[in-house]
């Protein structure tokens, strides 16, 4: 290790490349014993951030990125360093490596245990990296997929820890996300789908944690995505991990969920688009799926007579009665709350769920103590109507 940061920080810049080149070859282990070995390396890493060389400066990245999510001592020594005002400085390079390698070194350090409670507030937040990532997360021509999906992933770190996400929707990170969930949606469409689901899921987590704060509307933050484009661009998504990527459908219902949960108008978008059909046609997909198309369902249903009366009459009540013979109780439960709504909202429904043997569907899970309560109610409720 001696011998490697005297070439280091030696005057000869091969010789300084490939010393640079052992350290990140060594930076690769999962061994937190060589990574504190390389502790003697990584403030002359940092100092190099400011190099001329971009492929110096691409490789220093890597090697800190490595070293700082394996060591805390690592992290220990460089965060009063200034390893962020570094990075920050970084950001504006011109070179696409250069921002993809800083896109990969900021993720690691934002993944470290302290970071919601240490690194996050006093470091990322009161630097200019929050903004510049936005800028770098702009849809048009100069938006590189590769710096795109590593910075969507320090994104999302950042809105997970729930320091400040208040500040991100004010900076119009709502705004930004949604747009570019509009260029994704537009690349399947031209068939440019290569590598598309690395950076659509990063990005559909962000937006859907950043719905669930609770200062969303008081900063504006479904001003940011009322827009039913966003809806249809959703769907063009959900199409495209449907065929390609049905790992990913999880990921676009939760947006879809969070989007209908406390607007009436992102229901309506729904309506109005006849999307109710192609979300039905998701359901035998798997459980988890088949809970969240259910419960988005549920969103659109319980905002009340108007919005039931728009999805009925239609394909929902046949679909309902299919899921009531899954044997998955989550999935049950959740049908049977969507039926309660139906009941409540459009007493019509009653006598078709009567007509097409729903009470025997019920019988199936009457004797299942997480269900026999909304079972019962449910029958009481069809025997009266």
């Amino acid at each position: 290790m001696r011998t490697l940061v005297g070439l280091l920080t030696s005057n000869q810049a091969l010789l300084q490349l490939e010393a640079a080149r052992c350290l990140h070859e060594l930076s690769h282990s999962e061994q937190s014993t060589v990574a504190e070995a390389c502790l003697p390396a990584t403030s002359y890493l940092l100092t190099y951030l400011s190099s001329h060389s971009s492929d110096f400066i691409e490789l220093c990245l890597y090697t800190l990125g490595n070293l700082i999510v394996e060591s805390e001592a690592v992290r220990r020594q460089l965060l009063p360093q200034g390893i962020v005002p570094a990075l920050a400085a970084c950001i504006q390079s011109p070179h696409v490596a250069v921002l993809e390698a800083l896109g990969f070194a900021l993720s690691q350090l934002l993944q470290a245990k302290e970071a919601p409670e240490t690194i996050i507030p006093s470091s990322i937040l009161a630097s200019t990296l929050p903004q510049h990532m936005l800028q770098l997360l702009q849809p048009g021509p100069k938006l590189n997929p590769g710096v795109a999906v590593e910075f969507a992933w320090c994104l999302h770190y950042i809105i997970c820890s729930q320091v400040s996400n208040s500040l991100l929707i004010a900076h119009g990170a709502l705004s930004t996300l949604g747009l570019l969930l509009l260029d994704l949606a537009e690349a399947v469409q031209r068939s440019e789908d290569a590598g598309l689901e690395l950076l659509a899921c990063p990005v559909l987590r962000c937006v859907s944690n950043l719905l669930t704060e609770a200062e969303v509307e008081t900063v504006g933050g479904q001003m940011q995505l009322r827009d039913e484009r966003v809806v249809a661009a959703l769907f063009i998504l959900l199409q495209f991990f449907f065929q390609k990527q049905p790992s990913l459908l999880p990921e676009g219902l939760w947006l879809l969920n969070n989007l209908t949960a406390n607007s009436p108008s992102f229901c309506t978008s729904l309506l109005s688009l006849d999307l109710i059909e192609p979300l039905l046609q998701l359901l035998p997909l798997s459980n988890v799926v088949s809970v969240m198309v259910l419960t988005v369902l549920c969103n659109v249903a319980e905002k009340g007579p108007a919005y039931c009366q728009r999805l009925w009459p239609g394909p929902l009540l046949p679909a309902l009665l299919q899921t009531l013979f899954f044997s998955d109780t989550e999935v049950v439960g959740q049908s049977l709350e969507l039926l309660h709504l139906l009941f409540l909202y459009q007493p019509e429904a009653v006598q078709v769920f009567l007509q097409q043997s729903g009470l025997q569907a019920l019988e199936r899970h009457q004797e299942e103590a997480q269900l026999q309560d909304r079972v019962y109610a449910l029958q009481q409720a069809a025997l009266q109507g």
